[in-house]
């Protein structure tokens, strides 16, 4: 289907991008910008930073430590060939244990993170989605 084939007046035309929705009027119709001025208002709002704070205050050492720990990995794998290839018990070793364990830390810090967020976040986010849902009312 081409960008000539939409012929109603929904649609205005752009020379490059084909088809643009237009606005329609009637009592739904708001300002084009009435929702962007919530929401910057909204962003710059010291509920929302909080919630932002908060956010970055786990998402970015636990990153950096699992990053940190994915790397010793790698490191270790490359670096340390003898203590890897160590026996733990029969067929395990060291270098298998490790990567079993990259695993369980994966799920570890997405519980982790879970938890923090239904903790610490989600009950102000959802808050402020309310607050911010009334303004559009």
């Amino acid at each position: 289907m081409t960008s000539s084939s939409y012929r109603g007046p929904e649609h205005a035309r752009t020379p490059d991008r084909g088809p643009v929705p237009v606005a329609r009027a009637g009592r739904h119709a708001r300002p084009p910008d009435a929702r962007g001025d919530v929401y910057l208002q909204v962003q710059a709002s010291p509920e929302f930073q909080e919630i932002r704070r908060r956010y970055r205050d786990f998402v970015f050492p636990m990153s950096a430590l699992f990053l940190a720990w994915y790397l010793a990995y790698v490191l270790a794998s490359t670096m340390a060939r003898d203590l890897m290839a160590q026996r733990i018990v029969g067929e395990v070793n060291v270098a298998l244990a490790f990567g079993l364990a990259q695993f369980a830390s994966t799920f570890l810090f997405t519980w982790l993170y879970a938890r923090n967020a239904g903790r610490k976040r989600d009950r102000a986010a959802l808050d402020l989605r309310w607050d911010t849902q009334e303004r559009f009312r």
